[in-house]
């Protein structure tokens, strides 16, 4: 194993191109890129300062140089659309950190932090050059977890076009009133039978919403159909996030396919969107490493799990490049469970046999490998190794069970960006725990 992990090393050095700045990596990476369409960011964690800055620097340069005009992250509908009223200038009486202001669900930091807090000042400016709203960036959610917050929506959208329609959105979702603002009660009492569900009522609203498409969209163009496209996205929303609910204990394969393709269906309706307004849509895509990454070239597949990258490849093919993260070691936010506070934890050092641990051995600290499909000595890449994925959640005392998978990189992504060591994403509201610092670097043994 040694020795043949000495000629990967080897190899990979030859392959690598290390760099300072982003700037450094733009030509070969955009080389890559070649004219896709989609380019999706990733990250092996939801809480690494250098991944969001990266990425932030990447997009602006996608933007301004190759004409991008969407990005689409892993977040709620209804909380990223206040920020791509804000930038667009349709919501000029808020300031950026009130453009945050709803991303107020766990784990509200993925949003509120210093770094899109400064592209979201950024997008504003750049926004400003144009008068018309199509040559505008916007920013959307792909997530499906905003059920209430959807219901709401779509019910105030019909308030303003359709007072009758509104009073009939009303009276179909009071199917969910006796859940209050927890889905999940539903998804129990639903899913054991326990309750009738809400099915028929959420497709119904969202059928009766798309017949009468034409009669709201022509008031007054561009504004008209964007109003109607976010209206029609959170009844689309509730109807997926009542499937999913109602199917949280059928399993976690199901949940996560059933998110997947949701996030997929709304980024396709996105692009129609734009493309009824005539305007070419090109994509940037964050989300996770584990949702960006083909998951044809992961265990996942071997659970019978897809994932978002695995469908855009099927779907647009060469039009779409995925791009990933990967770091040795430091410190991130992220909770201990669900729901807890942010704390600043440090990051194991990478598990042998892992990717990580791989690049760390190149003593390179940051650098961009790009991967050819049709280069034959990449096959030192295509067998499978661990790699980790920090989520929302951090738990490196279960480091091994809870945070690795198998993986074959070279076909998982187009592109890997490593970053050896790095630091935890700064939030706006800092909780105690995370002020305190990190969490002591003695873990036990065996795990």
């Amino acid at each position: 194993m040694a020795d043949r992990d000495e000629k990967i090393i080897n190899f990979v050095k030859d392959k690598i191109i290390s760099f300072n700045k982003a700037q450094d990596i733009i030509k070969p990476l955009f080389n890559r890129i070649g004219n896709a369409k989609l380019v999706l960011l990733g990250e092996a964690t939801h809480g690494t300062h250098e991944f969001y800055q990266m990425r932030f620097e990447l997009t602006k340069r996608l933007i301004t140089e190759k004409g991008f005009n969407i990005i689409a992250v892993e977040a709620d509908f209804p909380d990223a659309y206040r920020i791509n009223k804000f930038i667009q200038g349709r919501d000029d009486g808020t300031t950026e950190l009130e453009a945050l202001s709803d991303f107020k669900r766990f784990p509200a930091w993925m949003w509120r932090n210093t770094v899109i807090l400064e592209m979201i000042a950024w997008l504003k400016s750049y926004n400003k050059k144009f008068n018309s709203f199509k040559e505008k960036v916007g920013f959307f959610g792909l997530d499906l977890y905003s059920l209430n917050r959807s219901i709401d929506a779509v019910v105030d959208y019909l308030d303003k076009v359709d007072p009758e329609a509104a009073q009939r959105a009303r009276y179909r979702y009071t199917c969910f009133d006796h859940f209050g603002e927890d889905p999940e009660s539903y998804g129990y009492a639903a899913g054991f039978n326990l309750t009738s569900t809400c099915e028929n009522e959420v497709i119904d609203q969202l059928t009766e919403l798309r017949k009468k498409a034409d009669q709201y969209m022509h008031r007054d163009g561009f504004i008209a159909e964007d109003e109607y496209f976010y209206a029609e996205q959170n009844a689309l929303i509730t109807a997926n996030a009542e499937e999913y609910y109602r199917s949280m204990f059928k399993g976690h394969v199901f949940t996560w396919n059933l998110r997947a393709r949701h996030m997929v269906q709304s980024l396709s309706a996105l692009i129609s969107h734009y493309e009824k307004q005539g305007i070419s849509p090109k994509v940037i895509l964050w989300e996770h490493n584990s949702h960006i990454g083909d998951a044809r070239a992961t265990d996942m597949s071997e659970h019978g799990e897809q994932n978002v990258g695995q469908i855009i490849r099927q779907k647009y093919g060469s039009d779409a490049a995925l791009v990933g993260f990967t770091t040795y070691s430091g410190t991130v936010t992220a909770a201990s469970d669900w729901g807890e506070e942010a704390e600043r934890k440090r990051v194991r050092e990478a598990l042998t046999k892992s990717y990580e641990e791989l690049f760390h051995k190149l003593e390179i600290p940051q650098f961009l490998i790009t991967f050819d499909p049709s280069d034959n000595e990449f096959a030192y890449l295509k067998k499978s190794r661990l790699e980790r994925a920090i989520g929302v959640i951090y738990r490196p005392e279960t480091e091994r069970i809870s945070h690795y998978f198998n993986a074959r990189i070279s076909e998982q992504f187009d592109a890997v960006i490593h970053i050896d060591e790095t630091r935890a994403l700064e939030p706006l509201e800092k909780s105690v725990k995370w002020n305190v610092g990190e969490i002591p670097e003695t873990f036990p043994s065996g795990v």
